[in-house]
Parts: C-alpha cells; structure tokens; sequence
C-alpha cells in the first residue's frame, strides 16, 4: 500500500475480532518501529508483545475493573484484540546517553528534570506512530489506550524493570462489529489554515 494511503486510512478501531495474528505479521511491524527516532541513538524504547487470550488478559486484569469490564459498551469489542503490544520507555537510559562525551555539553545528562521536552515519551510516540501506520499496511486495526490505572500492577505482573515506564498499549488485530469506528471522526476539526502557519503564526 502506497504511504499516502496508510496514512489517510489510518484510524482507531475499538471493536476487535478474536482471530489469532500470525506471529510474523506482529514480528515485522514492530521491526519496522524499532526503526523509529531514538534521540541520541540511546535505544531508550521497548516493547511487551502480548499474543492470545492468556495473555492478553493479564492487560486487561492490570489495568481495568469488575465495573467497567461488565458495563462498558466497548469493553468485550477491545478485550477481543488478540494482540497488545506495550509501549515502555526508560528516561534513564537517555540521561545516561547524554552524560557521554559527545552529548555532556547539553548539561541533560544531570537528571530528568534538565529536560524541557522529555525526548524518551517523544521516541515512544514514534514508535507507536509506526505499528498504527504498519497495521494499516498490514490489513489490520489498531487502537490506542492510555497508561491510566494499574501500570504498577501490570509492571509486576510482566516482570518490568523499576526504570520502564508504560506509554500506553496498541490494541492489534482484524476489525468487527458495529463499534469499531470512533464516535470522534465525527467531531469537526479545526480548517487546516488555523493549523498550518507559514513563516508566522
């Protein structure tokens, strides 16, 4: 498929069917998101590859409840992905990469709190740009969820080192049932003039 039109294609599904992703698909998008930016070369991403019911359930055990599993409209639609790929990362591993010569005169290798745009989140973020857009490209769907409760849970559970933090978790595999769409798409965004500016605001 042309980059264009995984791109214009692209778009978050909720609504999942159970059908097993062969391991290789899964195994070549995330090659292709390893080949994200990663600031300074620190390699400061990684990921937890969560493939079957077994599996996935862990996720959902960690990070969701009784309440909202029995209730929510998208629940049984999101627990049927049968892929999760968590997306972690290590601001330690970049404070140590810019304590190295080439990179100590940027005074970042003195702590987090030395960076004013913290560049492991923004390296999280591209990796997980690259398996939504090499989902697409693979015929599949794929949503994102949000770290929002239980990450310290799911940490444990996964054996997660105390300097990985979770970014959030790619939900993978093939679309079905009427929820898959996002009521969001429906949502007018603002005219492309109010967010491009050329040489000014």
């Amino acid at each position: 498929m042309e980059l264009h039109d995984v791109i214009r294609r692209r778009a978050m599904v909720r609504s999942f069917s159970t059908d097993p992703i062969d391991e290789a698909v899964v195994d070549r998008i995330l090659h292709d998101a390893l080949r994200a930016p990663t600031a300074g070369n620190s390699g400061g991403t990684a990921w937890v590859v969560l493939q079957g019911p077994e599996q996935t359930a862990t996720y959902f055990e960690a990070t969701t409840d009784p309440a909202w599993r029995a209730f929510s409209r998208r629940s049984s639609g999101l627990r049927r992905a049968p892929v999760v790929l968590l997306a972690y990362s290590s601001a330690r591993r970049y404070v140590e990469r810019y304590g190295e010569p080439d990179k100590v005169a940027s005074g970042l290798g003195e702590g987090q709190e030395h960076w004013p745009v913290p560049y492991w989140t923004g390296d999280a973020a591209f990796g997980v740009m690259s398996v939504l857009l090499g989902a697409v490209d693979c015929g599949l769907g794929a949503c994102i969820v949000g770290a929002f409760r239980g990450e310290a849970a799911l940490a444990a559970a996964l054996g997660v080192p105390d300097d990985w933090r979770l970014f959030c978790a790619v939900l993978l595999g093939k679309p079905q049932g009427d929820d898959h769409r996002s009521p969001s798409l429906d949502r007018p965004l603002p005219p492309v003039r109010q967010r491009i500016h050329r040489g000014t605001w």
